[in-house]
């Protein structure tokens, strides 16, 4: 699917392979903003960079790198995100349970699906599941599109996901000691 190369998706972005430090790693820049500030001497432009990093088995990270140019913002970005990396609970293929969370004006809708589905998701909600390693879920995304919320939603929905063997056996054993 992801090769060393550099490869171009469908949708324009572009999604690699680490082959610097850790080839296991896989990057993906979800949404690159030009900043534009007015100051006494005229405008600053500067950039930001939304990116995704992933093992493709249950752990991923994003951040949002600033810098005056694009490769530097998208550099300092993958370096924060491989800093923020979290581990997100799957089954198999796809998620536990169905989760839903909002953030700021984004809500995100996840599903867990039948093996052989796919990702059913766009742009962003795509991006982090796919850099997590889940290869079967259902997605909608409600309120605003906004690629950054979009992105920090999905993240903070993975983050709520349990496994429930692991959450009956706790609170059968909390009853027990109670």
């Amino acid at each position: 699917m992801v090769t060393n190369a550099r490869q171009s998706d469908r949708r324009g972005g572009s999604r690699r392979r680490d082959d610097s430090e850790d080839s296991a790693f896989i990057e993906q820049v979800v949404k690159i903003r030009r900043v534009s500030k007015t100051v006494k001497g005229g405008r600053n432009l500067t950039f930001n960079a939304m990116v995704v990093v992933g093992d493709g088995a249950g752990s991923v990270g994003i951040a949002l790198g600033k810098a005056g140019a694009v490769p530097d913002a998208v550099r300092q970005g993958t370096a924060n995100a491989r800093k923020s990396m979290v581990s997100v609970t799957l089954r198999d293929t796809t998620i536990p349970h169905a989760v839903t969370y909002r953030f700021s004006g984004s809500s995100v809708l996840l599903k867990p699906a039948a093996p052989g589905t796919g990702v059913i998701a766009g742009g962003g909600v795509r991006a982090v599941l796919e850099a997590a390693g889940v290869k079967d879920v259902l997605t909608k995304t409600f309120g605003s599109t906004n690629s950054i919320n979009v992105v920090k939603a999905t993240l903070e929905a993975l983050k709520q996901l349990r496994d429930p063997q692991t959450v009956i056996a706790r609170r059968k054993a909390a009853t027990v000691h109670a």
